[in-house]
């Protein structure tokens, strides 16, 4: 066969495009689409994620401890220092709490994510340790990401179901 002849031929269908028919899972971040069937290093990966973002925020705590003593050694007074750790806590815990609610439900559009975007970066340790204590017993978001999956799946499933007959061979229901 020659050159010409083989860019005349037609390609062969994709494979994947295949498989595609119905709802296909949204991947989550550092898992992709494993968590589905527990497949491909899940819980492996589960385990490397819940030990590092532990790692992470006890690292992130001793930094902060050190800038503690750094204001300390500055001498800036106890108003300054006492409000630092409380701007710390109120965030980390407001942080916790938002990034624990985003592992169950989706954010509504008009929400005030946004606005919390820089609280959320202040109280980084809390979302840290709200990912960690997730990583425990599932991937971050897995139950949510699961849920809409089978819904799908199941609504997919009901409209492609046979139907018996031609809907448009019927006859018109009697007036009575």
């Amino acid at each position: 066969m020659s050159d010409d002849q083989r860019d005349q031929t037609p390609a062969e269908p994709d494979a994947q495009a295949a498989v595609a028919a119905g709802p296909q899972p949204e991947p989550i971040r550092f898992f992709g689409t494993t968590w589905v069937d527990h497949d491909g290093g899940y819980a492996l990966r589960r385990a490397g994620l819940a030990i590092g973002s532990l790692t992470t925020a006890v690292a992130a705590a001793l930094l902060l401890r050190l800038s503690y003593e750094g204001l300390e050694i500055g001498n800036v007074g106890p108003f300054l220092s006492i409000s630092v750790v409380v701007l710390f806590a109120i965030s980390s815990s407001i942080a916790f709490t938002k990034t624990w609610a985003s592992f169950s439900r989706r954010p509504a559009p008009s929400s005030d994510e946004a606005a919390l975007k820089g609280l959320k970066t202040i109280g980084f340790i809390g979302s840290l340790i709200a990912y960690f204590l997730r990583c425990l017993g599932e991937a971050p978001g897995e139950k949510l990401h699961r849920a809409e999956y089978e819904r799908a799946q199941t609504e997919y499933a009901r409209r492609r179901s046979t139907r018996t007959g031609n809907p448009a061979a019927r006859r018109p229901k009697r007036k009575k």
